[in-house]
């Protein structure tokens, strides 16, 4: 019995676990596994610990189920938590200021828990307001200052009306008083307009103050000031304002209200446009305002960010109300979003409607009321909800001031928080006051929350070495915790010998342990593979083997245990499908099935009765012809002895008795009222029928009207009257017709006579009124029938327009909102088209309807054209028009277009006159018929054809979710442009009631298809809460062209839904097609609906009451494949013969591309076409057609893209084998020995391959006949060449393929062998391996903004392992010894494709951890971390937008600002005084950032080019690899020859090699120079230096698109070969070559790298980095002039520290030649040269004055595009430049000069003529190892543009031909003078390869390297070969980061 026990135990215990999961869907105290009691308490609210010593079930679940285990309820261990109001003072409403209710609340939570709390608000009417007018001060706000200044008491006015107590202050604004945003020329800071006030960035003018006569005064004194660039420093003064609470005014009672009033966007924080970004710390949030109100701090500290302004703001309760015009509405409408309460008006461009919109905002933001939850722990969440527990969307409680407004409060605390439990977090996150208040108030509601963790008394008092526990462990809360060894519940047992343990896990009658479905372990315990599968003590139970209910396992309500359903509570049946309760059987008086059934299994079993029963057998009549119908000849025959059943038997016959009454019950009390005509005698009689009062008394009573309604007798002798009198009209229209000699106009003319007929012809509407339930409405449209009287010949055209909301006064709040007459709306646009209307245009994918709204769209658009600002046509649709008379076959196209609010007229106008013509364009359109419709109005046209009397107009209903509850549309018949009718009945009324239900039942949408294949039909049933609680809705499917029971199996029923539940699914089982049904040649598409009725308990029906559901039989594809895998021909052979067959569904065309692959001496392809009937086609092939021998070869023929209704085959590929002789076939396999061809073996039949893992495939076959000695099976990378497959050789008839990649597509191929050879293969069988977790993510990369901001970025995981779904962010600070010393933040972004992150308010000089991982459907990768101080990095200023698209988050921000993501496109970008932001619009630039990543053997790097806003760039890259961290300057062209750690062939001992490469350089050489200030800039450089011996790293010249230099080249191991004297000497030389010979020693190079920098329109940094001397630095000279001539001027720096210099007062849009040059004790040295322009937008009266907030940008347009050089031969080269940019005038040709840089030669000059876009000129005669000076110039109309200069050398080593020597190098130089972009096209690498110079042999290999972290695969392309002697190599290399 011992060793049972604990058996037993476990046993008990698995059981009790797994019925737990019947009574909650997440039972997360069992699940919790906890440890300990106080561990089991801290789970979640309701968990319950038992520790009862004798109890065997799980210790720790719900109370309930530990009870019900056995646990007595006095010894169980529960928490309680506590709450109460500290606080209650009752809201007085005679107090004119805003109060809550409670004011103090203390709360404590259990983890999980969640409370209530009503809260009450008052917002008096006209309570206490403060007004502060924050002003743009800009010289382009000069008009609307002064509209502002003369509406003081229009000022005064609307104060007034907001409150009793205001005060009104102001303030302005323009920006930071610094370049660039300021011109800092003296006169200018003066005064920068006329009549201006000298620049400043934010001053308090007006402190807050009700006096509105002084504030009036004040302001008339103000002065307009100015600055440069267009984004102003609003952010600033925003700040100040907030945080100055005693300088500006604000009072703590009142409502702050702060109008912003600009034209132009915004700086803020780190923006880097301005040459200050990252260099000023961030804004301290503080007051820093001079006496006089002026903002003091402007230089000192940066702009604020736009989290800080939000924060502030809220902090401080001030609403911001935005008031921009039109160039930046659209900015602050989207910063408007990251407000919890503000608004945004669109100023007239003179801001004369100021009044008016600040108005319009004041009155929206009081119609609002949003309540936040303020400093709310992490550890809680919060919600708000309606008093009857709707949970309100953000903004919308309707709190009326003056009222007092009540919600109620929802407060959670979380269980969890990431996976960890909330008790486990710090105190600060788990407990503190949260501030509940609405966003317009300063009063809140207090409430002190907390987290309750509560722990167990018993856990302080244990038993040591218990009894209980066999004295080997001890007894804590009941639960023993055994000591080492000791294993068990109970400590009794101990690791036995493995024969022992397995005996224990077999039950009786088990042969197998743990029945073969798990794993023995110690104690005799089994551990199950598949927990969630199979159960119990030996793993004997299968869950899934349960019974099952309509296909789900126990119905989807309850669990399968131990091979049987455990119903959830109120279930019960062997599968759970009935219900306990009897709800479903109640009927509509509350009774059980009315009655007449009883309730079996929560459905109502009904008596037989003749009437249609309901589901809860109450009469039906819906189904049937309804209650009064269906009683009507009973009635009439008891009551009055007529009708059908007056015959007194029949009339017996009625099952129920009639009373007579003299008045009837209301209708409200009654199922139906009925009104009926007696035929006998033209009587009206009426009655109700209603249920009985008597509970027993099923029948409904019939009650009558005693008396009848019957015409007046005196009447009736009219009638022989009116019989004559139409008689003798009869005639007289016969006399018309007969005599008459025009028949048309005598009839109308004796119509006319006529006194009924006096007008004629007339058209109108039928109706005057319709009255539709909204919730009724299954259309947008309603069709108003028009009806026409009188002749019908003729053509009537008529006009109409509908109007919104005419109920609406004038005096109406939503009236007075006039809409922004530039907002863009949709237009829907109806026309009849002149074509017939088909059904193939009602399926929007098929061609006819794709084709035909590409014909609508392109001739639409082409007229709408002429609108302003209308776009393209959109959403195109067709559908036909019912009851449109002779044209309703006719195709009426819908479509929407997009166009401002003000273009209406325009648009109906435009189209009216195009319709009436017949054509739009090229599209011919039915003349009187159109619809033109915005959100509120709409007009049209409908004609009446000769015949036609009615037709129906299109109305649209304009239905909106803020609609009135009872709304009203007018339509009016406006004129009959074309006809002679007249209007008759002008108006018809269309009103729409809302109706207010508890619920509402609606289908999700009108129409579902479903195939036969999906064997069942879920149609969802939504329901929309407004009042929860329980409801009902009936549901029953009918018969359209679908049949019962033959296509699909009817259902019926109702459906209940509990508090909470909004959706629910019905299935209806599909049947398949019978054999008859699958011979029908004309196949019906088979439909049936599904209709929603009797909803209940105050629901109602919505949009879609009832759907259509389609079953679709889609006809099997046609297969089409190659007949045989192989194919063989001879070479003697005149054609190959290729056949392809096809099988299903042959009686259908068909067509598949074939195309040959790896043929040598073809490349051929086409369509294969198969007619109906066709089951084989061939492909044949010509070989003799094709140039060159027939040769043997083997190459693949390939079928794809098969038509819509086919698929190509298992056999997509074949192969084609051309031999000399016939032999087996035999692909990648070398048999060793020769057989005869009878021998070999054919190929193993049905392989199949299943992946096992992420690395594993499982592949199998059949042996094939014969006797096989083993097999070999190849697998290769699906897409890599099938000669690179592995072979694995097996002797049994399957394989197991290891060390796969995951998530990775393999093909594989098996034959058998035998002594013979290898046998036939088998077809390609593919396989796809699993998904993996992902790799590290690649390294990290940090854009250093400032020291409290960075960009993060890193690269795609080396091994994704599958699609990549979502990264994490973690970033940690962290001390010296990486120890973390404050919380980690964690920001997740689901977007994988933003592989960025912008963190701001980083902690200044505080060293961070930083570490990312990516996830895929596997899970979470390992993270890849770096550690970073910003303070220690270099800051580069980041151009406007940031990066598109990335993440922002704010690091300091609170709780409530975890993980909140702002997005830099929606920060948006300053558009520096244009409309358009400056964004370049390349592919590759992210905001003005070139990301890019190389990685090299060993490592990988990240490589950024920066850029600012303009064309040019300043080029910075960053590489780490093997070998250390190295920095490059450009993207080079390397010439490099083979030497140590070359990472090239190591078999290449004689060959030179020539390669496109990466340079790469110490980082310690670079000297000097950092990226500081730059608002815009220009580099170029030369480089030039010896290179000491470097061991294991290589070194070679390079060709740079700026420079050329020396770099170092990674190692690549130790098969690294040794340098070899010769070649170091060879590039010693060439390290020489490069030196100037005739430079003096001591004497200056060349300064390096010029950099020019923009700081503002006339100002300019000119910078250099130190040049080589061997002597001291003494210092500088620059020069410059204008480059069209005058003055030179001349700065001298005396401080050989000083490389830079800032030149003021230069001249916008004019070129300048600049000079450098540095000195030391022997002398100058050379210049360095640049010629510059600052581009800048200027005054016309004025062209040397740049315009006030215009971009500008640095550079040269008008010069020609980078030299590229190629050579030729030892003495010529080709040099080809593109086209300018910007030419100044029209290019007549070129000039281009040609002399050696050192002198000692002729200048050469050519002409060449032409303006290509690009030009190329071929210059001989230059002389081997001597550096050329090349100059091109563009020659205009308008003269000679700027130079661009390139510095080239043609170098042979020994002086010798180029051809004569395999080892040969050459080198070029190039100083291009402000190159416009970075020019990556090397042109020697492919015009080498047909040069003549070149030696024979040589190979040329360009490879294509797609390169991903470690894992690298390299595609030879080409591959050119010629058979001499020697060998030369040419290599170009490109990185991609895939």
């Amino acid at each position: 019995m011992g060793r049972w026990m604990p058996l037993l135990s476990v046993a008990l215990g698995l059981l009790a676990a797994l019925l737990t999961c019947c009574y909650a869907e997440e039972n997360y105290c069992f699940a919790s596994r906890a440890k300990s009691c106080s561990k089991c308490l801290q789970s979640g609210i309701g968990c319950a610990y038992c520790p009862d010593e004798n109890f065997n079930g799980p210790r720790c679940d719900l109370y309930e189920n530990i009870k019900a285990h056995g646990c007595s309820a006095k010894t169980i261990i529960t928490a309680e938590s506590r709450m109460s109001i500290d606080r209650a003072q009752a809201i007085d409403m005679n107090l004119a200021q805003s109060q809550v209710y409670p004011q103090l609340v203390s709360m404590s939570f259990l983890p999980g828990e969640e409370r209530q709390m009503d809260v009450e608000v008052f917002a008096p009417t006209k309570g206490p307001l403060d007004l502060y007018i924050l002003m743009d001060f800009s010289n382009s706000m000069a008009d609307d200052l002064d509209n502002l200044k003369s509406m003081g008491g229009e000022l005064a006015r609307l104060v007034r009306e907001l409150s009793d107590d205001y005060t009104i202050g102001f303030g302005k604004f323009v920006d930071k008083v610094v370049e660039p945003q300021t011109d800092m020329r003296e006169t200018k800071l003066r005064q920068p307009w006329p009549n201006s006030d000298p620049p400043f960035s934010f001053q308090n003018v007006i402190t807050l103050t009700n006096n509105v006569s002084f504030f009036t005064s004040e302001l008339r004194e103000e002065k307009i000031s100015g600055n440069l660039d267009a984004p102003e420093g609003g952010f600033d003064a925003i700040l100040q304002a907030a945080v100055c609470k005693s300088q500006i005014g604000w009072r703590s009672e009142s409502t702050h209200l702060l109008v912003f009033s600009t034209e132009s966007a915004f700086h803020y924080e780190a923006d880097g446009a301005n040459v200050l970004s990252g260099i000023l710390p961030r804004n301290d949030e503080k007051c820093h305002l001079a006496p006089n109100g002026t903002y003091l701090l402007y230089k000192e500290q940066d702009y604020p960010s736009i989290p800080t302004l939000v924060r502030v703001l809220g902090a401080n309760n001030i609403i911001p109300i935005f008031a921009v015009t039109n160039h930046s509405y659209t900015y602050y409408q989207k910063l408007k979003e990251y407000f919890p309460i503000a608004e945004v008006g669109l100023l007239q461009e003179d801001s004369s409607n100021i009044i008016e919109v600040m108005r319009v905002a004041f009155a929206s933001i009081r119609s609002k009321m949003s309540i936040r939850a303020e400093d709310r722990p992490k550890a809680f969440e919060a919600q708000f909800l309606s008093t009857s527990g709707v949970v309100s969307e953000f903004g919308n409680f309707n709190v009326k001031p003056g009222e007092i407004g009540r919600f109620r409060m929802k407060l959670k605390a979380h269980r969890q928080i990431e996976d960890n439990p909330v008790c486990g977090l710090p105190s600060n996150e788990n407990e503190g006051t949260i501030r509940v208040k609405p966003s317009t108030f300063n009063n809140a509601v207090n409430v002190k929350a907390s987290v309750h963790c509560p722990t167990c008394e018993c856990e302080k008092t244990s038993i040591p070495n218990a009894p209980r526990c066999h004295g080997n462990g001890n007894l804590v809360c009941g639960k023993c915790q055994c000591r080492d060894d000791w294993l068990g519940a109970f400590c009794n047992c101990t690791k036995a010998p493995s024969d022992t343990v397995t005996s224990m896990c077999k039950g009786p009658g088990m042969d197998e342990p743990c029945s073969g479905r798990g794993d023995c372990q110690a104690c005799g315990i089994c551990a199950c593979y598949n927990p969630e599968q199979y159960e119990g003590p030996y793993c004997q139970y299968d869950r899934t083997q349960c019974q099952r209910y309509g296909g789900f396992l126990c119905n989807d309500r309850g669990s399968c245990i131990m091979e049987k359903c455990a119903c959830a509570d109120g279930w019960e049946g062997d599968a759970c499908e009935c219900p306990k309760s009897n709800q479903t059987c109640l009927d509509s008086k509350g009774g059980i099935c009315n009655g007449w059934g009883k309730c079996v299994c929560g459905r109502c079993e009904c008596q037989s009765s003749s009437l249609a029963m309901t589901s809860t057998c109450e009469p039906n009549f819906q189904f049937q012809l309804g209650a009064c119908e269906d009683r009507r000849q009973c009635v009439q025959c008891q009551a009055w002895k007529t009708g059908e059943k007056k015959d007194e038997e029949e009339c017996k016959k009625c099952p129920f008795k009639i009373t007579m009454v003299d008045e009837l019950r209301k209708p409200k009390e009654v199922i139906d009222s009925c009104s009926f005509r007696d035929e006998d005698d033209d009587c009206t009689y009426q009655y109700t029928v209603h249920h009985s009062n008597d509970p027993n008394v099923k029948e409904m009573e019939v009650e009558v009207l005693k008396k009848k309604d019957c015409p007046a007798a005196s009447l009736l002798w009219l009638l022989p009257l009116l019989l004559f009198l139409l008689l003798l009209l009869a005639l007289l229209l016969l006399c018309c017709w007969k005599y008459c000699a025009c028949c048309k106009t005598c009839c109308q003319s004796c119509l006319a006579l006529l006194p009924c007929c006096k007008r004629g012809r007339m058209v109108g509407f039928k109706e005057d009124e319709y009255l539709l339930r909204q919730s009724l409405l299954t259309s947008d449209h309603l069709d108003t029938p028009m009806v026409r009287t009188g002749p019908p010949k003729g053509t009537d055209v008529v006009r109409w327009k509908v109007t919104d909301n005419v109920h609406r006064g004038a005096n109406h709040p939503q009236a007075l909102i006039k809409p922004n007459p530039k907002e863009l709306i949709q237009y829907p646009v109806s026309l009849r088209l002149n074509r017939k209307f088909s059904e193939n245009l009602s399926r929007r994918e098929s061609k006819d309807a794709e084709q035909l709204r590409k014909d609508v769209g392109d001739n639409l658009n082409e007229m709408y054209k002429h609108i302003p600002g209308a776009q393209k046509v959109q959403n195109t649709s067709f559908r036909m028009q019912r009851n449109a008379g002779k044209r309703q076959d006719y195709t009426i196209m819908d479509t929407v277009l997009p166009a401002p609010r003000s273009s209406y007229a325009d648009i109906v106008k435009l189209t009216e006159k195009n319709v009436q013509s017949g054509n739009i364009h090229n599209l011919k359109v039915v003349p009187g018929y159109y619809t033109v419709a915005t959100d509120r109005e709409a007009a049209g046209a409908v004609e009446f054809q000769e015949g036609v009397e009615s037709v129906d107009v299109h109305v649209p209903l304009f239905v909106k979710d803020e609609d009135d509850d009872k709304k009203k549309l007018q339509v009016e018949a406006v004129d009959v442009p074309l006809g002679i009718a007249e209007i008759g009945k002008r108006f018809v009324n269309i009103t729409i009631i809302k109706e207010h239900a508890s619920s509402i039942f609606s289908f999700l949408q009108p129409a579902y298809t479903y195939s036969r294949q999906d064997g069942v039909a879920n149609i969802p049933i939504s329901r929309e809460i407004i009042e929860d609680g329980r409801t009902q809705v009936m549901y029953r499917t009918r018969d359209l062209t679908a049949k019962d029971k033959k296509d699909y199996l009817t259902v019926e029923g109702d459906l209940n839904y509990g508090p909470g539940e909004t959706q629910k699914t019905v299935p209806v089982r599909l049947l398949e097609l019978t054999e008859k049904d699958g011979l029908l040649e004309d196949k019906q598409v088979k439909q049936f609906v599904m209709d929603l009725s009797n909803p209940r308990q105050g629901a109602k029906l919505g949009r879609y009451p009832r759907t259509t559901v389609t079953i679709a039989d889609q006809p099997e594809p046609s297969v089409m494949m190659f007949k045989k895998s192989t194919q063989s021909f001879n070479t003697s052979d005149p054609t190959y013969t290729i056949p392809v067959v096809r099988t299903r569904s042959t009686d259908i065309p068909a067509t598949v591309k074939w195309r040959t692959q790896k043929a040598k001496r073809f490349n051929l392809s086409g369509p294969l076409k198969f007619n109906p009937g066709e089951l084989e086609k061939d492909i044949v092939i010509d070989p003799s057609a094709h140039p060159g021998p027939i040769q043997p070869e083997s190459f693949q023929l390939e079928l794809f893209d098969p038509s819509s209704n086919a698929s190509v085959g298992e056999r997509n590929t074949t192969t084609v084998n051309v031999t000399n002789v016939m032999a087996p076939t035999q692909i990648g396999y070398v048999s060793q020995k020769a057989a005869s061809p009878g021998a070999f073996l054919p190929e193993p039949g049905n392989p199949k391959a299943r992946a096992t893992g992420p690395r594993d495939i499982h592949l199998t076959w059949d042996p094939p006949p014969g006797n096989p000695t083993g097999y070999k099976v190849k697998y290769w990378i699906y897409g890599d060449p099938e000669n690179d497959a592995q072979v694995l050789d097996v002797k049994s008839p399957q394989a197991e393929l290891t060390e796969l990649y995951p998530c990775c597509d393999y093909e594989m191929r098996v034959c058998a062998y035998n002594i013979v050879g290898d046998g036939y293969e088998t077809d390609i069988i593919p396989c796809k391996t699993m998904e993996d977790a992902p790799g590290e993510p690649g390294r990290l990369a940090f854009n250093v903004i400032s020291p409290t901001v960075t960009q993060l970025s890193w690269a795609e995981p080396a091994e994704t392992n599958g699609n990549i779904t979502a990264y994490e962010v973690i970033y940690t600070p962290t001390d010296d010894e990486m120890k973390p010393v404050g919380a980690a933040k964690k920001v997740k972004i689901d977007n994988p494709k933003k592989r960025m992150l912008l963190i701001e308010n980083l902690q200044n000089a505080q060293t961070y951890q930083y570490k990312v991982r990516a996830k895929n459907s596997v899970g979470w990768g390992p993270f890849r971390d770096a550690t970073i101080n910003l303070a220690s990095q270099p800051a580069r200023p980041l151009s406007i937008p940031i990066i598109p698209d990335i993440p922002i988050v704010d690091a300091e921000a609170g709780d409530e600002y975890d993980s909140y993501l702002m997005y830099s496109n929606e920060v948006l970008k300053s558009p520096t005084g244009s409309k358009t932001p400056s964004v370049s619009g390349d592919d590759y630039m992210m905001n003005g950032k070139w990301d890019q990543n190389f990685l090299f053997p060993g490592g990988s790097g990240t490589r950024n080019l920066s850029t600012s806003s303009s064309p040019m760039s300043t080029l910075s890259s960053n590489y780490r690899g093997a070998g250390g961290s190295f920095v490059t300057d450009t993207t080079t062209t390397t010439y490099l020859s083979h030497a140590a750690g070359s990472p090239y062939r190591q078999d290449m001992v004689r060959g030179g090699t020539h390669t496109t490469d990466v340079i790469m350089r110490k980082r310690s050489e670079n000297r000097g120079y950092t990226d500081e200030n730059i608002r815009d800039s220009i580099v170029m450089g030369e480089l030039s230096s010896k290179f000491p011996d470097l061991g294991g790293f290589s070194y070679a010249g390079m060709q740079s698109s700026s420079h050329s230099q020396f770099s170092y080249s990674l190692p690549q191991g130790s098969r690294a070969r040794k340098p070899s004297s010769d070649v170091s000497e060879a590039l010693y030389n060439l390290d020489m070559v490069l030196q100037d010979a005739r430079l003096t020693p001591g004497v200056p190079d060349t300064p390096n790298r010029l950099v020019f920098s923009a700081l503002g329109p006339t100002a300019l940094k000119v910078s250099w980095q130190e040049p080589h001397c061997e002597r001291d630095i003494l210092g500088y000279c620059v020069l410059y002039q204008l480059l069209n001539g005058g003055e030179v001027k001349k700065i001298n720096l005396t401080t050989p520290a000083e490389n830079s210099v800032i030149i003021q007062d230069l001249l916008p849009n004019h070129s300048y030649l600049f000079k450098v040059k540095a000195q030391s004790q022997e002398g100058w040295g050379p210049e360095r040269e640049g010629v510059i322009t600052i581009e800048s937008a200027v005054d016309p009266k004025s062209p040397l004055s740049p315009m006030p907030g215009s971009p500008f940008t640095l550079s040269t347009p008008s010069a020609p595009g980078p030299l590229v050089f190629t050579a030729l031969s030892p003495d010529s080269l080709q040099l080809s430049w593109e086209k300018p940019r910007k030419p100044n005038g029209d290019i007549l040709g070129y000039v281009v000069t040609c002399e050696p840089l050192h002198g000692g030669g002729d200048l050469r000059s050519f002409q060449v003529n032409g303006d290509s876009s690009e030009t190329s000129l071929t210059v001989q005669n230059l002389t081997e190892n001597v550096p050329y000076k090349f100059k091109v110039q563009a020659r205009t109309t308008q003269g000679f543009g700027p130079e661009r200069e390139g510095i080239i050398t043609i170098e042979s080593q020994d002086g010798s031909a180029l051809s004569q020597y395999s080892n040969q190098s050459m080198t070029r130089r190039e100083v291009f003078h402000l190159p416009t972009e970075v020019n990556t096209r090397t042109n020697v690498s492919h015009t080498m390869v047909n040069d003549p110079y070149f030696s024979e042999g040589m190979m040329m290999t360009t490879q294509h390297t797609e390169t991903s972290g470690v894992l690298t695969r390299q595609v030879t392309k080409e591959v050119v070969q010629r058979s001499v002697m020697g060998g030369t190599t040419v290599t170009k290399k490109l990185f991609y980061d895939s």
